[in-house]
Formats: C-alpha cells, sequence, structure tokens
C-alpha cells in the first residue's frame, strides 16, 4: 500500500466523516446481544470463548432470557475447524469442541436443564453447524 503524504482537504474531511460512521465495518462486540423482539428470539456469538466462559455465559444468558421471557436463544458457537483439541490427546475431539459441549453443560446442569424444552441444530439460514437453538420453557 502506497501512504500518500500530503492529504487534501477532501481526503482528510472523508476521512474523518468515514471514522464517526464505518458503515460497512462489522462490529462483533455489538452482535453479540443482538435480538429480534418480532421473533423473541435472543443471539449471542460464543466465537472466542473458552469452554469455561462460555458455559459460565450461557449461565447468565439462560437465566437472563428466562427472566425477560423470550421464547428462544440462538447461539453461534462455530463449527469448531480452527479448534486445537485435535492436537491434545488428552482432550475429546468432540467435548471440546462448543458446539457439542455447550448442550452436555446444559443438560448436566439441573438449574439449566429444567428451564429448557429443547436444544437443536439451528438452519442453514441461522448457522447451521455453527449454531444451535436453545428453545425455552414457558414458566
Amino acid at each position: 500500500m502506497i501512504k500518500k503524504r500530503n492529504l487534501s482537504q477532501e481526503d482528510k474531511k472523508t476521512w474523518a466523516d468515514y471514522i464517526r460512521n464505518p458503515s460497512d465495518i462489522y462490529d462483533k462486540d455489538k452482535s453479540k446481544t443482538l435480538f429480534s423482539r418480532g421473533e423473541n428470539r435472543y443471539k449471542f456469538d460464543l466465537h472466542g470463548f473458552s469452554l469455561d466462559d462460555a458455559n459460565k455465559k450461557i449461565k447468565d444468558i439462560i437465566l437472563f432470557c428466562v427472566e425477560k421471557q423470550y421464547k428462544e436463544i440462538l447461539l453461534v458457537t462455530g463449527k469448531g475447524s480452527h479448534s486445537k483439541n485435535e492436537k491434545n490427546v488428552y482432550t475429546s475431539k468432540e467435548f471440546g469442541k462448543l458446539k457439542y459441549s455447550v448442550p452436555e453443560f446444559i443438560n448436566s446442569s439441573i438449574e439449566l436443564k429444567k428451564l429448557i424444552h429443547s436444544i437443536n441444530k439451528a438452519e442453514p439460514k441461522d448457522g447451521g453447524d455453527g449454531a444451535i437453538i436453545i428453545k425455552l420453557k414457558n414458566l
């Protein structure tokens, strides 16, 4: 990339405007708490979370969604294709990945399991193999 040494005032203004409102940059942190009230679904992206951190967060999310009366939760777990567990002989190839460990964590928790109606793989439009849908019970 070639750097321009003398920027015109117009270029500087364009850059300043872009920095104030970068419309083409996706902010993953903001998308973590996106939800659609019309669908009554809460969405959260777990990319970058460790298994322990993800499990703690999931418990918080489920309890929050029950309190706010959401019907379902869309958890983006990723497919686990970048997981480094393949190289470690002491970890499970499947349960070291969020898409497998999250449902296992929920099912092993008496507190959480009583709040959950079902856990399923998401439809392709919602993330397919890289996401799960948690349907909450009507309490």
